[in-house]
This record gives structure tokens, C-alpha cells and sequence, in this order.
């Protein structure tokens, strides 16, 4: 068996790395919660970047249907070729395009399947695909097929919790809650994406970073990638440490509700006020 552990562009704790390997190990789906910008969907890319295969990206919507990830049967391209185009559509092979899910089984390696964001779709979604990744295969009436996966995907499902998943479905898989990373572990991610970073300028963007995270009333708190973006703004704004230690630059990659806005100035001290110069202001 081939064991994940990790690449050298995506950090993870020693626990992840363990439910991830657990999840190969088993067959079993692995179920990733965590806030959102916590890289629970950049963990499938890594997986197959680290273990070199092939990835199948399933993004789910509000309007997925479980049967999309298995296949399409094209009922109207098969009737316009029967009125207008000539052609044998006695095999309805022809017509039937599959969904991700599809792909992923009918794949000649073992593959890596994300199923993205599982909660936005309808409550039975989950329970729609219980058989499809027990037995990972599934049937097309329309040909007669059957499609079953020679080699068993390494399933990650990522989740935002915007709705419960049905208790049938997580006995059917791993779980692993991405908790926000401490300091330590947040150096290390920053350092993945900026090598020649300033030291003093990673502590004093951290120092504003975890401030800010400590507010309860914060509508939606900055993640890891909102950070990585602040740094970005002030590396290419010319920000020095001087400056952050007096101001706040920027603070529009880090919160996205005018209500976290009014926390941070009200909690503010006078040294903390976000920068409204021209210079901040016109960076882009």
C-alpha cells in the first residue's frame, strides 16, 4: 500500500496524515470538517499530487443529484441524431456520458476522488450514494452496464456543516475534524507559501491575525487562506513591520462583513486602527 505523507506545498498535522492513511487503508470515504479556508479541499489535490494519481474533482451544488455523479443517458442528442444525423443509435452506449463518481470507478488505477462541499446538496443526497461507495459499483438500466470500480478510489469528501449528514452514511466512513492550526504549524504553512519571508513580519502579522481570531462576535473569523492573501497585500504594498505594529492594512482580505469591521475598530487600540492612507488604499 502506498502511505500519504503529505507534500512539500500543503502542511498537515501528524492526525490528518494518520485519518488519510486509515482511509486508504480501510476503503473507507474520508470526511473532512474544519472551517472554511482550512485546506480541507487542497488535501485531495495533495493526496494525489503526493501519491501520483489521478484526481476526479465532483463540486456539489444545491441542484446535484446523486445519479449525476453516476452517469447521464443523453435521451436528446440520441432523438436529434435520429431525426437529423444519420447514425446507428440502436447502441445506447453512445449516449451515455459518465458523472465523476462514473469516472473514478471505470478508471484502470486507483484514482482520487473529492467529493466537494457534500452538504450543499439536498438532505438524501448522502444516503442516494450509500450502496454506489459500499460496493463501489453501480448498474445503467438504459444499457444494461454495469460499472464497478477495479481498483477502489481514495474517496475524500469535504464538508462545511451547513447540514447535518445522515448518521447511515458516517458509519460508512472516516472522520476527521481540521482543527485551525496553532502558531507553530501556522509558521510552517506561511513559510510553504512565502520562503523569504521577513521573520519579524510573519510574528507581527500572526500577533494581528490570532487578535483578531479572539473576537466571539466576529460574523465569520479570517482562516488560513485570507491570511496567506493579507500577507500577499502587505509584501506587495510594501508594508514594513514599523507600519504594522501601528496600523492595520488592508484589513479587507482578512474580514468580509462590515459588522467584523465595526468589532475591530471598536476593540481597537489607538496603535491597532486599520490604514486608510492612499497608499494602502491603491495598492492594486
Amino acid at each position: 500500500m502506498d502511505y500519504f505523507k503529505g507534500t512539500e506545498d500543503y502542511v498537515l498535522s501528524p492526525q490528518l496524515r494518520d485519518s488519510v492513511n486509515v482511509s486508504i487503508e480501510l476503503g473507507r470515504p474520508l470526511i473532512v470538517k474544519g472551517e472554511p479556508g482550512t485546506g480541507k479541499t487542497l488535501l485531495a489535490n495533495s493526496i494525489a499530487r503526493g501519491l501520483e494519481k489521478e484526481i476526479f474533482i465532483w463540486n456539489i451544488k444545491s441542484t446535484t443529484k446523486a445519479r449525476d455523479g453516476l452517469y447521464l443517458y443523453d435521451t436528446v442528442q440520441r432523438l436529434n441524431d435520429a431525426r437529423f444525423g444519420g447514425k446507428d443509435i440502436s447502441d445506447i452506449k453512445h449516449y451515455i456520458k459518465l458523472g465523476k463518481l462514473g469516472q473514478a470507478f471505470n478508471s484502470n488505477e486507483q484514482v482520487v476522488l473529492l467529493i466537494d462541499e457534500i452538504d450543499k446538496a439536498e438532505l438524501e443526497f448522502p444516503n442516494d450514494l450509500l450502496n454506489e461507495l459500499d460496493e463501489m459499483s453501480f448498474y445503467i438500466p438504459e444499457s444494461g452496464e454495469t460499472i464497478k470500480a477495479a481498483h477502489r478510489p481514495i474517496v475524500i469528501i469535504t464538508s462545511n456543516s451547513e447540514k447535518e449528514l445522515p448518521d447511515p452514511f458516517l458509519r460508512r466512513c472516516i472522520f476527521h475534524y481540521i482543527e485551525f492550526p496553532d502558531e507553530k504549524l501556522m509558521e510552517d504553512i506561511i513559510h510553504v507559501h512565502f520562503p523569504k519571508i521577513e521573520e519579524k513580519l510573519i510574528k507581527e502579522s500572526m500577533k494581528k491575525f490570532y487578535w483578531i481570531r479572539e473576537f466571539d462576535m466576529l460574523r465569520k473569523k479570517p482562516s488560513t487562506s485570507e491570511l496567506i492573501d493579507w500577507l500577499q497585500a502587505l509584501i506587495a504594498g510594501g508594508i514594513s513591520v514599523k507600519t504594522l505594529e501601528k496600523e492595520m492594512p488592508f484589513l479587507g482580505t482578512l474580514l468580509k462583513k462590515k459588522e467584523d469591521f465595526d468589532v475591530v475598530a471598536n476593540k481597537s487600540q489607538p496603535h491597532y486602527a486599520y490604514n486608510t492612507s492612499a497608499k494602502a488604499r491603491n495598492v492594486y
